[in-house]
């Protein structure tokens, strides 16, 4: 895998070493991530990834060394050093150096990384179970920032669906409805209306998943972003999921139910690649 990371104002190749034993990122998790994609020669809503890093680094105690309008210059100069289309994921991230229990807010740095990572395959099996591990809230942990100390709970999430035989998870937030997938944002689709749950806190309000809710309205297609429970997903014609990796992928069984890839699913994601493309 061909990598390039910024650290420090300098580029190296692959992944160096950044972080020590006493870094507060090590050991007390004070850093936050975000990422985008590029493929085909486009980069979409990569200014938006680059402004939400911003709102992340803020929300944890963090304070930004660089602007949004910086981040995305070395963004856009790191997908410069591959061949045109190769398809990358971009990944700025802002960490804590020291603190003590809350992260000294004058000691954050900035790494980025730039690396290949091919779009995940729309019609490769993509089953979820619906797992008991539930989404926290924003009393019991920063779920307004893209903070890596929330996704050890997908980890195990994801662990588990796997062990029982699916791909992914369904993960519920804390009054049992659903939230999202472990990976990403969630869209059910019954008798040709979507329907995505309404961001409550516990989860982000994904920056493909508003792109993909804009462009469906645009359309004019339904959406509607509001309580989404378990049995009304288990009852949905069409499941499919939005997120910056995968970006839009359908979804093809819920707890053993099959589901096929349907026409909202096929005209969000063509959509979404119009979009992306210029169109």
């Amino acid at each position: 895998m061909q990598a390039y990371s910024y650290v420090d104002g300098k580029w190296h190749d692959g992944n160096p070493p950044v972080l020590g034993p006493l870094s507060h990122a090590t050991w007390l998790s004070g850093i936050v991530f975000d990422g985008a994609r590029a493929f085909d020669g486009v980069t979409p809503d990569l200014d938006l990834h680059c402004e939400r890093s911003i709102r992340s680094a803020k929300a944890m105690g963090l304070c930004a060394p660089l602007t949004a309008g910086e981040v995305l210059e070395l963004c856009a100069e790191g997908v410069r050093k591959f061949p045109s289309g190769t398809q990358l994921y971009i990944r700025p991230m802002f960490f804590a150096e020291t603190g003590w229990i809350d992260p000294d807010p004058a000691s954050t740095r900035f790494m980025l990384s730039v690396y290949e990572s091919p779009m995940p395959d729309p019609t490769a099996p993509s089953s979820a179970m619906i797992s008991p591990y539930r989404r926290a809230t924003p009393e019991s942990a920063p779920t307004d920032a893209k903070a890596s100390c929330l996704y050890p709970n997908s980890g195990r999430a994801m662990r588990l669906a796997r062990e029982s035989g699916f791909e992914n998870a369904v993960i519920l937030d804390q009054i049992g409805n659903v939230a999202e997938f472990a990976t990403a944002n969630l869209f059910a689709v019954k008798d040709g209306q979507v329907i995505t749950p309404a961001p409550n806190g516990c989860f982000l309000n994904g920056i493909t998943r508003q792109r993909v809710i804009k462009l469906l309205r645009g359309a004019g297609i339904t959406v509607h972003e509001a309580q989404l429970t378990v049995k009304e997903l288990l009852d949905a014609d069409e499941v499919f999921s939005t997120g910056n990796y995968a970006k839009v992928q359908p979804c093809t069984g819920i707890n053993g139910r099959s589901l096929q890839p349907g026409p909202i699913y096929q005209r969000a994601r063509d959509l979404y690649w119009d979009f992306a493309h210029g169109a």
